[in-house]
């Protein structure tokens, strides 16, 4: 309609996908509830499970190779669906998407919760990870068509909060679930809680959700999404599977052909992009300096954290012997930490310091790990939660320095049409590293286990040799992202351009980001 069309003379707008945010419904708060729910429950089943996987793994008999898929699985899945689950929402509706990824999301947890074997629960993580990679992208869609701009600062201030609620309360509801041993059912009530909120949300969904679709979408790449897939799968399932099957010569040529797979996805996305302009990533974003640096920066960043969370968790509760709940308590300072420095950061030091604060807190986090590994070493079996309490909190706030701005540092120089791509390509790639560090866990930290260190009488020492040991790849990994950093802009202008394009980058795709380091 032109502009110039006399009121009297308009005909009135069809209510199409963005007319919502002219017109707020009365019903947008029961909506935003119902999103931030499913956020929430797909929040803390990441971090919930980390702290039940010794359970799991004397529960089910499961090897140590199947407990890193419990975790790896779930990332592998969720990062390859991530961006396809966005355009799916954007061609087909977001609210059609939202209610088939609750609904997968909650018919995964039931069968994680009922797994009778290990093969069954790692089926039902990959499962599971693919569902909730089509229902989380559609909570900040339906955010964004729902309200309007004047109270969008609002709902994604909510949106952090619940982040960082998921956060903190993951590690410690999945200890008390896991210590309590409802009904003699051991871990399984940690994927079972899913169920009720899960069809709450269906439920309520169909109703209170106005359905939005993007005005024009692109298409679906396919091939884009199963080339990257078999790219990472070559690499990671030899890292987990290797050492188990003592390093067979498959699993070298599996690794020297994901290069190659690589490769053939970069040139299909090439295809892609001058077919139809619709590929699964923008390579062109990558000719941006900052964004390259970022995006390498995230990836990096994701190996450190799958690495070092997974192996906390073992050195813990199989190395030390403590309870779930004992461990689960022992990290609530590192998550209070990441929270308050994820907040000092963004609003005082940013602004003022750039990309030093980031630069900052990858040293302040290897500190804390250098710390963790002297602590460690000194005190062996005999440690205790309040020692480990001082490298935790430094490690805390060096990562909540970091994964706070580290986005709106890499979108700084991102043209405005690429922006969207540009977040979603973040959070992938972000994924895909953490599922990589997990899948590295079995040559950094059982790598230096050997059988005879198995034994009960000798378990708990090889498993403070494998923690120090790996915490020692994970300093090398930050010392490189530390590196990295040197090649993002001094300043960040990525705020100043969402006011302008009516979006708001940090509070979303950098909250998610924080997850997987819960």
């Amino acid at each position: 309609m032109s502009t110039e069309t006399p009121k009297s003379q308009a005909a009135p707008p069809a209510p199409d996908a963005e007319a919502v945010a002219t017109a707020p419904d009365r019903r947008r708060w029961l909506a935003l509830a119902i999103v931030m729910t499913a956020a929430f429950m797909d929040l803390v089943d990441v971090t919930i499970v980390n702290i039940a996987i010794p359970s799991m793994e004397r529960d089910l008999g499961a090897s140590f190779s199947a407990i890193q898929w419990i975790t790896a699985g779930y990332a592998l899945a969720f990062a390859a669906g991530l961006i396809t689950g966005g355009r799916l929402g954007d061609i087909y509706g977001r609210k059609r998407l939202f209610l088939i990824g609750i609904s997968g999301f909650t018919l995964a947890s039931a069968l994680c919760g009922f797994a009778a074997n290990p093969d069954m629960l790692v089926a039902s993580r990959l499962l599971q990870g693919a569902m909730a990679a089509m229902m989380v992208p559609q909570v900040l869609a339906i955010i964004h068509a729902t309200f309007p701009a004047e109270e969008r600062g609002k709902v994604f201030g909510m949106f952090g909060a619940v982040v960082g609620l998921g956060a903190v309360s993951g590690p410690l509801l999945g200890a008390l679930l896991t210590q309590w041993n409802l009904f003699g059912l051991e871990w399984r009530p940690i994927f079972l809680i899913n169920l009720p909120v899960g069809i709450a949300g269906i439920l309520l969904g169909r109703r209170f959700i106005q359905e939005s679709k993007a005005p024009k979408a692109l298409r679906l790449d396919l091939v884009g999404v199963v080339l990257a897939t078999c790219g990472l799968l070559l690499l990671i399932y030899p890292l987990t599977r290797g050492r188990e099957l003592d390093w067979p010569l498959w699993g070298f040529l599996c690794m020297a052909a994901s290069p190659l797979v690589f490769a053939a996805f970069v040139a299909y996305e090439k295809h892609k992009t001058r077919k139809d302009g619709s590929p699964l990533v923008e390579l062109s974003l990558f000719r941006v300096k900052s964004f390259a640096a970022g995006v390498t920066v995230q990836l990096t960043f994701g190996i450190a954290c799958g690495i070092f969370f997974l192996v906390w968790t073992l050195y813990m509760q199989i190395g030390l012997g403590w309870s779930a709940l004992r461990a689960g308590t022992t990290g609530i300072p590192f998550s209070i930490a990441v929270s308050v420095a994820a907040g000092v950061s963004v609003q005082k030091l940013v602004p003022r310091f750039g990309r030093k604060v980031l630069q900052a807190g990858a040293l302040v986090f290897a500190s804390g790990l250098l710390l963790y590994i002297w602590e460690a070493g000194r005190y062996g079996m005999a440690i205790t939660s309040w020692q480990m309490a001082a490298p935790l909190v430094v490690m805390g706030l060096g990562m909540g320095l970091i994964v706070a701005p580290l986005t709106d540092a890499v979108l700084a120089d991102v043209p405005r049409e690429h922006s969207g791509s540009a977040s979603g390509l973040i959070n992938t790639t972000q994924q895909m590293g953490n599922a990589l560090g997990l899948g590295l866990v079995s040559v950094v930290f059982f790598g230096v286990i050997d059988e005879e260190s198995l034994r009960p009488e000798t378990l708990g020492p090889a498993f403070v040799d494998g923690f120090q040991n790996a915490l020692w790849w994970v300093t090398a990994v930050v010392g490189a992202i530390f590196l990295i950093m040197f090649a993002l802009p001094a300043r960040q202008r990525a705020h100043a351009e969402a006011a302008a394009l009516d979006v708001e980058p940090t509070s979303t795709t950098s909250a998610k980001e924080a997850v997987p380091a819960a």
